[in-house]
């Protein structure tokens, strides 16, 4: 038969049987669902017909014959969703090469071990939807046999390795696979996981040991001669997690057997602090604390390798303490770890980023608990004290420092690249060791109230809340701009509200305030205007940057705004004209903040929606940037169109942060309990501890006015 016309002769033969064998209440019904199926067939078929294409299964359909085919085979198929309501964005996705994947997965899946899905059918009458479940389950699995048999019986003859490009009625029964109203967080973690292996596995057939790993070229690059174990440590404490024991054998083993920082190298201070400092600490205290997770022998008390990652972490700190020899105690940007030397950064005149100075202090604080060792504590509190004797005003802090003499360079202030971590570590500090450094509360909260006052405004003509800019310093204009990175305040607001209680719990103390009832209402709006970066683009994934439309001037503060509770699907509505994304700042870069922030909300607040978009979110992280041939997933350079243009690059916080708050986020609440440990801006997780005899502040604030500028 002619490949080309699958169902020619099929069409009687399959209608012939609905009849003999459905019950008669179901058969108009059925029969209608299996026309409209062969429609869709049909018209992809005449689609693929007048691009003159063949029904080759596509490259980035998974290989049948690969080892990895059964962590594949659920990863797709618990992706081929429709998410209607993007209009003709959307709808490119079930086109040639939108959405493949998904659609083939499924008809080789085990529907029984998938999850189960909330979506609503977007191109399905009412009536149907509003059938009894039992009757919805009879139908659906009937309709989906009776497909199958189509396929497997002759429609395809010995075709089987072929597909229709276009097949809108799999994304509706996966859509439509859920039975009742409760979603199955157990079955979604597991996708998570699932996701994972495939990003790693990926990894580790192709670029195994190297620091940076391009998915869809297969290739591995080194950062140092020796390699620096970016991908391998990074991802290390999220394998821990998910209890994936063989895994962390491979890794532990290359830490132990080929990880050396005695090479004449220059990394950077920060980004080597919190990725592999990070990365080192947090494996030690889950293997140590929650043995049971990844359970291995060689880290057993009293085993020759019981301290292997914090022996790592402690000879790669030696080494990064060289950062720290300035004239004024700011870490200089670059460190080279074989020389044991510090090196200023080559722009800016040689100023360090403010936020990576000051976002060391977790990594270096804990390894001084574990080792004793007071200079690691010494050495990353001082740098706080010589950026808050600059004296700023209202707790905001310009986005670069002179390591020369701790003075600013310039007046940007922003809360995103450069100065987006140094808030969140003035509040992570103060609950690290268990509330006894009042200091670091004290400015955070000064903090707080200089963001509401220079840089909160609300968007025409929706009135979203955001965080604006301001380059030219307090007295400058507000730039409406956020970059992705500010997505971290919702969720960290929250934890300062709450210091990582829920809030019904916080509500309940006495210390309980009108100002944390107005910091929860805005970690909120903050987190409902992240949403909708996500909700814009056309493939659901955030922009890098999006800028907003403001009054002028910006409305303040304490102005009244009312945004849409739901973001409108339709192309047209309204709401869209609050964001914009420049041509330039298209570009995803599998990104963790928005999601981190929806794990602290969901744990903080309960509220449901907060899980429930960070499946939609993850939804199209699985349909938008799987990679071909087994590749994993990939950034993408543009993802405001579909299919997206990949950037042929795997960063390592998609293992080690945004995957990790995905498992989190769909975990239950009593797995790392957000008031008993904190989670460094890799997501690294250190516990709470007391300082002890041995670790003070070690300094106090000067005496200050009211706009926070010191009295002198």
């Amino acid at each position: 038969m002619n490949v080309r016309d699958p169902f020619g002769i099929h069409r009687k033969n399959a209608l012939s049987i609905l009849k003999t064998t459905v019950p008669r209440s179901a058969v108009n019904f059925t029969e209608r669902a299996v026309e409209a199926s062969i429609n869709a067939l049909e018209k992809s078929k005449k689609v693929v017909d007048d691009l003159d294409m063949s029904f080759t299964v596509p490259k980035n359909v998974p290989s049948f014959t690969n080892p990895q085919r059964i962590v594949e085979d659920h990863v797709w198929g618990s992706t081929a969703v429709a998410r209607g309501g993007k209009g003709s964005q959307t709808n490119k996705n079930t086109g040639i090469l939108g959405g493949v994947q998904d659609k083939v997965g499924s008809l080789f899946d085990d529907r029984n071990s998938l999850p189960m899905y909330k979506d609503k059918p977007y191109a399905y009458p009412p009536s149907y939807r509003a059938k009894p479940l039992w009757r919805r389950k009879r139908v659906i699995g009937f309709v989906l046999f009776v497909i199958l048999s189509l396929y497997y019986f002759g429609a395809f003859g010995h075709h089987r390795d072929t597909v229709i490009a276009s097949t809108p009625i799999w994304a509706w029964l996966a859509a439509n696979s859920e039975s009742g109203k409760t979603a199955d967080w157990s079955g979604r973690r597991e996708r998570v996981v699932e996701a994972f292996t495939l990003s790693w596995d990926a990894y580790e057939r192709y670029a195994w040991g190297y620091d940076e790993f391009h998915p869809i070229s297969k290739k591995g690059v080194q950062m140092a001669p020796g390699g620096m174990g970016w991908i391998i440590v990074d991802a290390l404490d999220t394998m821990i997690l998910m209890n994936l024991t063989s895994r962390v054998t491979h890794a532990r083993q290359w830490i132990s057997n080929s990880l050396s920082y005695d090479q004449d190298q220059d990394v950077s201070t920060f980004e080597t602090t919190i990725r592999m400092l990070g990365g080192l600490l947090s494996a030690h205290y889950l293997s140590n604390e929650f043995p049971e997770l990844a359970p291995l022998s060689d880290d057993d008390p009293g085993a020759p390798g019981e301290d292997l990652y914090l022996e790592k972490a402690k000879d790669l700190a030696d080494r990064l303490m060289s950062a720290f020899d300035s004239p004024s105690g700011v870490p200089y940007a670059s460190v080279n770890i074989g020389k044991y030397e510090g090196i200023p950064a080559h722009d800016e005149g040689g100023a360090s980023s403010t936020a990576e100075a000051t976002t060391l202090q977790l990594e270096f604080k804990y390894l001084a608990k574990l080792t004793g060792e007071k200079y690691f504590w010494d050495k990353a509190e001082k740098v706080m004290e010589v950026v808050d004797n600059n004296g700023v005003e209202d707790g905001l802090v310009p986005i670069y420092i002179y390591a020369t003499d701790g003075t600013f360079r310039g007046q940007n202030i922003r809360l995103g690249s450069r100065g987006d971590s140094y808030y969140e570590y003035l509040i992570k500090q103060y609950l690290q060791t268990n509330k006894q450094e009042p200091v670091y509360l004290e400015m955070w909260d000064e903090t707080l109230r200089g963001v509401r006052k220079h840089l909160i405004t609300y968007t025409e003509p929706s009135g979203f809340t955001i965080i604006g800019e301001r380059p030219d310093g307090l007295k400058g204009a507000l730039s409406p701009k956020m970059d992705h990175l500010v997505c971290f305040m919702p969720g960290t607001i929250a934890l300062a509200v709450t210091g990582g209680l829920t809030e019904a719990e916080a509500r309940k103390k006495s210390t309980w305030t009108k100002q944390n009832e107005a910091d929860m209402k805005l970690a909120r709006e903050l987190m409902h205007t992240c949403w909708g970066m996500y909700k814009w683009m056309a493939t659901g994934l955030a922009a890098e940057i999006t800028y907003f439309n403001i009054a002028n001037p910006p409305a303040p503060e304490s102005a009244p705004h009312h945004p849409p509770a739901e973001f409108d699907p339709d192309p047209e509505a309204e709401w869209r004209k609050d964001y914009s994304v420049h041509s330039m700042d298209v570009h995803n870069l599998q990104r963790p903040e928005t999601v981190e922030s929806l794990f602290y909300m969901w744990r903080i607040t309960g509220d449901i929606k907060y899980r429930e978009w960070g499946w939609e979110m993850f939804k199209s992280f699985m349909n938008h940037t799987a990679v071909p041939d087994g590749g994993g997933f990939s950034s993408l350079s543009n993802a405001n169109k579909v299919p997206p243009v990949m950037r042929d690059n795997m960063e390592s916080f998609w293992l080690a942060e945004t995957l990790k708050y995905f498992y989190l986020l769909f975990s239950p609440n009593d797995l790392l309990p957000l008031d008993k440990m904190v989670i460094n801006t890799e997501a690294h997780i250190f516990p709470r501890f007391d300082m002890g005899q041995l670790f003070s502040t070690g300094w106090k604030r000067k005496p200050r006015d009211a706009d926070g500028k010191i009295i002198k």
